[in-house]
């Protein structure tokens, strides 16, 4: 009775010692290699270079006048047919917007002698947006004719819908942020075993550092426009998990 129960014991205790290895060989390869892995932690952009397709256009009108009113309702008049004018040219008055009235009374100034005022003086600016390029031109050309005397500048900006733009810039991050792990991950002696995670840190637009303007095919009275180009720049981050 006493030496099977020893035996039986005995058999107990060998069954424990070998589980472990039982379990270590049913391990997959997968578990195994987490054992040896580590984390990279990189950030990477991408950039695509556009052409804007929208303008601002900056005039406005001067008027003077012996009296204030007067210099008011000539000024009123002249910019009343500017407006008229850029709705004949296809803008919208959601895209018209005032950016400047003044009135300043007008002097001569005589050596040894007080100034002598000479009248008012009226400026009005309306700043003027335009989708279509292609209407800058005429666009101008009918404001001037219709009595704007000040064309403070053109400034291109930007892009009506962005969305193809910032995707094609998101992928190019992408790519980007994959090569450079796969760079590390080489000179550390490590393979990529996964993404863990990936966030964005947003898409922006914004003329370039460096880049030969484009031509558009806008004139303005004779002169040829340089829109310029954009640069659309997207930034992704991302966790990797590395393994041996």
């Amino acid at each position: 009775m006493t030496t099977l129960f020893r035996a039986g014991a005995l058999a107990l205790a060998l069954a424990a010692t070998g589980a472990p290895a039982a379990l270590a060989q049913a391990e997959s390869p997968a578990a195994a290699d987490r054992f040896h892995a580590t984390t990279l932690t990189l950030s990477a952009y991408g950039e695509t270079v556009v052409e804007p397709d929208m303008a601002s256009l900056h005039l406005g009108v001067t008027t003077e006048a012996k009296t204030a009113a007067e210099a008011m309702a000539a000024n009123a008049a002249q910019m009343s047919r500017i407006l008229a004018a850029l709705k004949a040219a296809g803008i919208a008055a959601k895209d018209i917007q005032t950016s400047g009235l003044n009135l300043n009374p007008q002097y001569v100034y005589v050596q040894n002698e007080s100034p002598h005022m000479t009248g008012y003086q009226a400026a009005q600016q309306v700043t003027v947006l335009v989708h279509d390029l292609a209407k800058l031109g005429p666009v101008v050309d009918a404001t001037v004719s219709a009595g704007a005397n000040q064309v403070n500048g053109i400034s291109f900006f930007g892009l009506a819908d962005p969305t193809a733009a910032e995707d094609a810039a998101r992928e190019q991050a992408v790519r980007a942020l994959k090569a450079k792990a796969d760079l590390y991950a080489r000179a550390a002696g490590y393979r990529v075993l996964r993404l863990v995670t990936l966030s964005e840190g947003g898409a922006v637009e914004s003329p370039p550092e460096a880049m030969v303007p484009l031509m558009a095919k806008t004139r303005v009275q004779g002169v040829p426009v340089a829109t310029g180009s954009l640069n659309v720049r997207a930034e992704v981050s991302g966790l990797y998990e590395l393994s041996r």
